[in-house]
């Protein structure tokens, strides 16, 4: 069918479809589907309801917008570029998926400006969405008065039917809809295909009736391709919901205007092809040459550029008549918003000696995240069902519940993968909140995923994993955690922590507040450990240093980490004066410090060397060509006595020394 004439808003949806058909053509590669048949929800979205600034697209009180389905990224960019974004202009469409272009082939917030959150991996955006709301509602309860709503964005979510295949959409949104988040509205592009064909070969569920169980206020759009009114009545409704999350069923065609790919799997992850692309030209009466925006369509899209700074002048009015009247909340807000610390925050620390008393780091952890709450009010986070094994539980707070989002403890239930989404979310809000996220180390298996990509997004996402040896005992070896440091240390840009003692967990605190772009792990020990003689908050921020050194040059050099430092230690003392220890907490750390101070700790010349960890050596050769180390699975017992069975005794640390000396 042919279209002779098109109206206004059909010209605005067709610039849509056409850039992401055109941008996926010349890239050969991409997903055109879902652009061409969201266009209609998404510019419904952007042109009657998002509040956001073009041209500052860090105004702390913008909508939100997340896209959860992040292979059509297309859609997003060609919205970027239509409503005036300075980070999209139509030569990066043009660029679309190639070497440094801003338009990679999912969104990343990190390269991209304007883009909020990375996503790709399906379900991340829409946990992500639910963290966002999250970090809205606890700022509005922080900052908001009666007489001045500063707070007040709304977050909005485009998802497709993998996101809600994936298990972490159903753990956020059960999450999300427990808290009653109001100014959540995701909207479902129900369009029936993935990769594979039809989704009714695997996915015949009723997804609103889910969401309703969820706790959500649940709508459907029967006619996703053209009712745009329609589309906007279920917005507005959603909006009028205030105590719960909304999911608005948009049911649409996948590929629409394709006379020959249109509803099918041909058309999700593939460019039409030069013949298609003509054909859906003539379908949908697109008369212009690729990558061409008829000038009305362009003009009433860049009128966001105007309502952008008008609305962020309305609020920046407002804020300022927030500053005169509450001057410390505001203070406050500006301070966590330029993500600048407290003066002098760093003084809150726990400092340990090594006649206090022998603690596990899991309880050190808890104290200093306790000490560390009285000075910085943006500590916002929680644990996967397990605070009183973690000790993450805030004393000085209550529950972030429904009514009191206030509170900073997160209550997540057991769901890691959600937790890990949301926490990155939180970090990405852009208001300063510094998130914590908490459960055994061995879970992190279920959490992978979201744990890379804080790393890959540059979220400050302070990952709290405690029980993290054979150590914790009689759980056995499904909870015994053996291959995982090994394999997050392998994530770039994840800072991993393996404490000995108090002061090194309070260093490793200190290096995961200071990093507001970078995430940190901390793997924390059940079973109670010495405080070491030279351990200090310093020492530890260096990743590596010297614990306990020899007379001269040694002969050999002991490497521990976490619980098992302290074994190197005692050994040491029955070596003799030619033996130096090395504490090693962190890898990452230690690589950041310059070649000289490496090669004073651990010096190239010295190779007779000696890791104990207990864990796997995998990894271990960069720094020593022997370890003490477990490469099978763990078992149930005691903890001291799994611990002695696999060689962590100072007995065998010493005779494992003794045979490398010779």
């Amino acid at each position: 069918m042919v279209v002779a004439t098109q109206s206004l808003e059909e010209l605005c949806i067709n610039s849509i479809r056409f850039l992401a058909i055109d941008a996926v053509e010349k890239a050969n590669s991409g997903h055109p589907g879902l652009p061409m048949g969201a266009a209609p929800m998404a510019f419904v979205l952007w042109d009657r309801f998002m509040r956001f600034n073009p041209k500052n697209p860090k105004w702390l009180n913008r909508d939100r917008f997340v896209l959860s389905a992040g292979h059509g990224c297309m859609l997003q960019y060609a919205l970027m570029y239509l409503t005036g974004y300075d980070s999209v202009p139509l030569e990066e469409i043009k660029q679309f998926r190639q070497l440094g272009s801003k338009t990679p082939g999912h969104p990343e917030n990190f390269l991209t400006e304007g883009v909020e959150v990375t996503t790709g991996p399906l379900g991340q955006g829409i946990a992500n969405g639910v963290g966002i709301a999250m970090a809205e509602a606890h700022l509005a309860a922080m900052f908001n008065k009666p007489d001045c709503q500063i707070i007040d964005h709304y977050t909005y979510v485009i998802l497709g039917d993998g996101c809600n295949m994936e298990g972490i959409s159903g753990e956020a949104c059960s999450l999300g809809g427990h808290l009653g988040l109001g100014k959540l509205i995701a909207l479902y592009d129900d369009n029936h295909i993935s990769i594979d064909g039809h989704t009714e070969i695997a996915f015949t569920e009723d997804v609103n009736k889910r969401f309703e169980a969820y706790g959500w206020h649940v709508q459907h759009v029967e006619n996703g391709n053209s009712d745009l009114e329609g589309i906007a009545k279920a917005i507005e409704a959603a909006k009028a919901v205030t105590d719960k999350p909304s999911l608005i069923k948009v049911t649409t065609t996948i590929g629409y205007g394709s006379p020959n790919k249109a509803n099918t799997h041909g058309v999700h992850g593939a460019a039409l092809g030069g013949d298609e692309v003509q054909a859906t030209r003539k379908e949908l009466g697109w008369e212009y040459p690729e990558f061409e925006v008829p000038q009305d369509a362009l003009n009433h899209f860049r009128k966001a550029v105007e309502r952008g700074a008008q609305s962020e002048k309305e609020w920046n009015d407002l804020f300022n008549q927030y500053k005169s009247k509450y001057p410390e909340d505001a203070a406050l807000l500006e301070r966590m918003m330029s993500g600048k610390l407290p003066e002098g925050w760093e003084k809150a620390l726990p400092v340990y000696t090594p006649e206090s008393k022998k603690d596990a780091t899991r309880n050190q952890s808890g104290a200093t995240l306790n000490a560390l709450a009285e000075v910085l009010p943006e500590l916002f986070g929680g644990s996967a069902d397990l605070a009183p094994s973690n000790k993450t539980y805030l004393k000085s707070s209550k529950d972030f519940q429904k009514g009191q989002y206030d509170q900073r403890n997160i209550r997540f239930g057991v769901r890691e993968h959600g937790m890990g989404a949301i926490c990155n979310a939180i970090a990405l809000h852009g208001s300063g909140l510094i998130p914590y996220g908490a459960t055994f180390l061995v879970f992190t298996d279920y959490m992978r995923n979201a744990i890379r990509l804080s790393a890959l997004s540059e979220a400050g996402v302070i990952w709290v994993m405690t029980h993290d040896s054979v150590a914790l005992g009689e759980d056995g070896p499904t909870h015994q955690p053996v291959e995982h440091i090994a394999t997050l240390r392998a994530i770039p840009d994840l800072i991993v922590y393996r404490p000995a003692d108090g002061n090194e967990t309070s260093g490793a605190y200190k290096v995961a507040v200071e990093k507001r772009h970078q995430p940190t792990l901390l793997a924390l020990s059940r079973q109670g450990l010495p405080n070491l003689e030279g351990s200090s908050i310093e020492n530890a921020a260096k990743g590596a240093y010297i614990l306990q050194d020899s007379q001269g040059t040694p002969e050999l050099i002991l490497i521990g980490t976490g619980s098992e430092t302290h074994l190197c230690v005692e050994a040491a003392k029955q070596l003799g004066n030619k033996v130096r220890v090395v504490s090693m907490p962190s890898w990452e750390m230690f690589e950041e410090q310059d070649e000289a101070y490496r090669e004073s700790v651990l010096p190239k010349a010295v190779t007779n060397r000696l890791a104990v960890e207990a864990g796997t050596s995998f990894g271990w050769g960069r720094y020593a060509a022997n370890s003490i180390s477990i490469d099978t699975f763990g078992t149930s017992a005691p903890g001291g006595l799994a611990l002695e069975k696999f060689g962590f005794t100072v007995d065998n640390v010493v005779a494992k020394a003794k045979a490398l000396l010779g």
